[in-house]
């Protein structure tokens, strides 16, 4: 297999809970949908988004990346195109890595991908010199679990990048509430007939922990330096963990 094709591993760590098989099952059955409904939903905003967490990156310029819940990946060719060093890409569900393995080799880009859980992450310690995960972690069974193998992975003084959402802060924020909760999936249903997906959406964001606590939470787990930038009036968030 030459340098600039994918290598699809379909091994995976099959000690899942109900939650992580949930979230295996409904993100196969969109991934045929999933990016038009990311472009469709977000007015393409997404794509900056991704930009923003691959432009701090690139400043650290590390030379092995583990991309962590890379979907049908986005964020790992966009990482793959602008640092030029070789990705590793991981994701539960094998619906989501086939529509990945097409659009990589179409690119011919040097990302290896593979089926894997992310609270049991199948590489050595230190391993890595950045990682990555791009709207992922609120999947995670066990959030603590689940960031502590992103930190086990990556090398000492390396990054972990997270970009996830967050709450929205300002006087739009009852009417963001509004799309997101009510109008976001009333369309996915209309559109697609899959509702389940854009209302566990919303639900997700709302518990999970963002700003200053999810800062503690890192902290807490280990990392000796977080930083995190808002983006959007903070419908988004990017935290930088340093090991």
């Amino acid at each position: 297999m030459s340098e600039n094709q994918s290598n699809l591993n379909t091994k995976v760590d099959n000690s899942a809970s109900n939650k992580t098989l949930r979230v295996e099952n409904m993100f196969d059955r969109i991934a045929p949908k999933y990016d038009f409904f990311n472009r469709l939903f977000s007015l393409r905003i997404d794509l900056l988004w991704r930009k923003s967490l691959v432009n701090w990156m690139q400043s650290d310029d590390p030379k092995q990346v583990l991309d962590v819940a890379t979907g049908t990946g986005e964020l790992a060719i966009a990482l793959w195109k602008n640092l030029r060093v070789k990705i590793t890409a991981v994701d539960l569900s094998q619906e989501m890595l086939n529509l990945a393995d097409k659009k990589i080799k179409q690119q011919g880009a040097n990302i290896t991908i593979q089926k894997a859980n992310a609270e049991n992450l199948p590489f050595e310690s230190n391993k890595f010199d950045a990682v990555s995960v791009g709207f992922g972690v609120r999947n995670f069974e066990n959030l603590e679990k689940g960031l502590s193998e992103l930190r086990r992975v990556v090398k000492e003084n390396g990054n972990v990048y997270i970009l996830e959402f967050s709450k929205m802060e300002g006087v739009l924020s009852p009417l963001y509430n509004f799309y997101f909760r009510k109008v976001l999936p009333f369309l996915a249903k209309m559109i697609s007939g899959e509702k389940e997906a854009y209302t566990y959406l919303p639900d997700s964001v709302k518990n999970f922990p963002c700003g200053e606590r999810m800062k503690n939470i890192l902290l807490d787990l280990g990392f000796s330096k977080v930083e995190y930038k808002k983006l959007s009036l903070g419908i988004v968030t990017i935290y930088k963990a340093k090991k």
